[in-house]
């Protein structure tokens, strides 16, 4: 008498039948998601631009620590996504004390070196009342001295007194100078308070880049432009120092000032230079001064041929497995080479849609899950034909080679992929990708070996040819039972 054991699920036909339109619906739709959303290519791969930053200490800052690169590293991050650089590699070189950057795609590494090297040190400053008023007085003396006074002189002639007035308009120049660097005093109110700011147009057509103050920012900006309002004075506007604008403020605001933490900077801006301002001051400020000490460009021929030797390294390879396969293992072979085109479509668009930057490594990584694909595909096969030996029909040894093959695919596939963790947590930049596309691959391969193999295989015993699966069997008279 029989015993009654619970039957795999694969024995089921029409749960194979069901798994095989799955299979099949999720070839579709890899090979759809394949050809619309192209798979996004690293800085080795595409070129672009790589710039080493340095980290500077400071008075207060004397030694700089892991944190402090953190810190840094996360502004540069908030700009360099501002920026619109997709796949981008920004990593700390904690021994020198230096960031990397790599900037795919960025064929203009002068202004990713405006954008990440400039501290981006808001100001609103007050103009002093008194220090305009002698502004003036410069100012008029200088006007009254170049269009005045040298005209005059130029008429008549006179080199000795020409050169005397030139001295002397150098030096109402320098005094002009000196006055109005002093003009503006410093205030509470800084880009500290500042919590968002973007570019955009005002009413007149120029570019302009509005900013958005905290409570706090707010409630200092409304007082400031109270105070302006009053006295008929001027804000400064001052970025790392450099005036960048001195917009005047209404009378109406002298009750209340400007409130609603909301203001414009405008100044000579264009579409680029008001982008990258905004990209700036939103990024925040530097935390610590920095220094760009190598900005070089990676061209994309170098990709280009990186490209192809790797395309053809992995079709040579891939080709050899197919053959092999198919000469050493006949039908299963034949099988094999069907789960792993399969597995490679699905795995191309799981690169796809995560996305994956895929870079030299990562190609790495790809084609050697190809080999741990074909793995599991091989302790199966091995498996079924030791069934065969033995005298089994030919679905029972199919069925066993199975059941006797996961542990050993399950072990090996979590084996690797605990080792893939172990690179990801502790590795950085290619270490890392070479990782994430070798255990997503061996993840993929896992699946496609147990559904795709395993329903073939099951479906292949309908042709009872069993010198096909393994040949130079004994010859057997016991019957086929399914």
């Amino acid at each position: 008498m029989r015993n009654q054991q619970k039957k795999p699920m694969l024995r089921n036909k029409q749960f194979r039948r069901s798994l095989l339109v799955l299979i099949l619906s999720l070839v579709i739709a890899a090979i759809w998601v394949i050809a619309i959303r192209p798979i996004p290519l690293g800085l080795d791969l595409r070129g672009g631009s790589q710039l080493t930053i340095q980290v500077k200490t400071t008075d207060k800052v004397k030694n700089i620590t892991p944190r402090d690169l953190e810190a840094v590293q996360t502004v540069l991050s908030n700009r360099v996504n501002g920026l619109g650089v997709s796949e981008s590699v920004i990593q700390p070189i904690r021994e020198n004390n230096q960031i990397s950057v790599q900037l795919p795609g960025i064929d203009d590494p002068k202004a990713a070196e405006r954008v990440l090297g400039g501290t981006a040190q808001l100001e609103f400053r007050r103009e002093n009342r008194e220090k305009n008023s002698l502004v003036q007085v410069r100012r008029e003396e200088l006007t009254k001295l170049l269009f005045e006074e040298k005209p005059k002189l130029d008429k008549k002639g006179d080199k000795a007194a020409i050169a005397a007035l030139d001295t002397k308009i150098a030096e109402k120049q320098k005094q002009l100078l000196d006055a109005e660097k002093n003009l503006f005093e410093k205030t509470e109110l800084t880009g500290e308070y500042l919590k968002d700011a973007e570019q955009g147009i005002d009413n007149a057509g120029n570019w302009v880049v509005s900013i958005q103050f905290d409570t706090k920012g707010a409630d200092l900006f409304a007082q400031l432009s109270k105070e302006a309002a009053q006295n008929g004075t001027r804000l400064g506007i001052f970025l790392d120092n450099e005036q960048i604008s001195s917009p005047t403020v209404s009378p109406q605001y002298s009750n209340t000032g400007i409130t609603g933490g909301s203001a414009q900077i405008s100044g000579n801006f264009d579409d680029k230079s008001s982008r990258e301002l905004a990209l700036q001051l939103k990024g925040g400020a530097l935390p610590l001064p920095v220094e760009i000490v190598e900005n070089r460009t990676v061209g994309a021929t170098l990709g280009r041929d990186s490209i192809q030797r790797s395309i053809y390294a992995g079709l040579c390879g891939l080709v050899l497995v197919l053959i092999f396969m198919v000469v050493y293992y006949r039908l299963p072979g034949i099988i094999a080479n069907v789960a792993l085109v399969i597995y490679a479509l699905l795995n191309l668009a799981a690169f796809a849609l995560i996305p994956i930057t895929l870079t030299l490594p990562g190609i790495a990584g790809f084609i050697l899950s190809i080999g741990m694909a074909v793995d599991a595909n091989v302790l199966i096969f091995e498996r079924t034909r030791e069934e065969l030996r033995t005298g089994k029909s030919l679905f029972q040894a199919v069925e066993s080679g199975f059941d006797r093959a996961f542990s050993s695919i399950l072990d090996s596939n979590v084996t690797t992929l605990i080792a893939c963790g172990a690179l990801i947590q502790l590795g950085s930049g290619f270490v890392k990708g070479f990782a994430v596309t070798l255990g997503l691959g061996v993840l993929i391969s896992m699946i496609t070996a147990v559904t795709c193999s395993g329903v073939l295989m099951y479906e292949s015993t309908s042709v009872k040819r069993r010198e096909l699966f393994c040949p130079n069997l004994p010859s057997t008279k016991r019957a086929e039972v399914i």
